[in-house]
């Protein structure tokens, strides 16, 4: 017996009649064999820290926050209503997103800087094409981390932190001289540079 599970389209493909969940986030619609078994439905909820956090950006001088997302259009516009956002567009593929951060670079004021937020596999061409792209640190996906230009900076600061927590109790207790706190000084530098040099491999168009 074949347990399909997928969104409304791969019922529609399969031609098995399936009732539609209306209410707001992602719909699983699951089916055995050609019987239509149910649907679970998958809620993003914003963090509670997210309001105000946006709240404060637009007191620096933020002057619009949009929303790209796949999700469906209910489910965007109840995030959208929660956050107090400008401007949201939902149901987006990859593509999709890229040819909506291509419009909003065309239309932004002369000298501000269009900053784009993601944490998945299919926001690493977004990330790549903004002025300035940031991932999600550790939660994001390998790609969108590739594609950001900030989660690099946070790998230097924490290595370089780290190598000198412990060369500060190595020599504490006496196992490390001078070479190896000037590796924890210079060393740690030259690395960070190379690090950060990756960010140039980033194509911006």
């Amino acid at each position: 017996l074949q347990v399909l599970m997928g969104s409304h389209r791969l019922m529609e493909e399969r031609g098995i009649p399936y009732t539609p969940n209306t209410k707001p986030g992602t719909a699983l619609y699951a089916a055995a064999g050609e019987q239509f078994l149910g649907s679970i439905l998958i809620a993003d909820l914003p963090r509670p820290e997210a309001a105000p956090a946006l709240a404060d950006l637009k007191a620096c001088g933020v002057g619009k926050t949009v929303m790209l997302t796949g999700d469906r259009p209910e489910a965007a516009a109840a995030v959208a209503a929660a956050l107090a956002l400008d401007e949201t567009h939902a149901n987006l593929l990859p593509a999709d997103k890229v040819s909506r951060v291509e419009a909003l670079l065309s239309q932004k004021p002369a000298g501000s800087t269009l900053l784009f937020v993601g944490d998945g596999v299919n926001d690493a061409p977004v990330l790549a094409r903004a002025d300035l792209g940031v991932a999600m640190g550790a939660m994001g996906s390998d790609a969108a981390i590739e594609a950001a230009d900030v989660a690099i900076v946070r790998q230097n600061i924490a290595f370089a932190l780290g190598v000198k927590g412990v060369t500060l109790l190595l020599v504490g207790l006496g196992y490390a001289g001078m070479g190896w706190a000037i590796f924890a000084d210079v060393g740690v530098m030259v690395l960070a540079v190379l690090n950060a040099m990756r960010a140039l491999q980033v194509p911006k168009n």
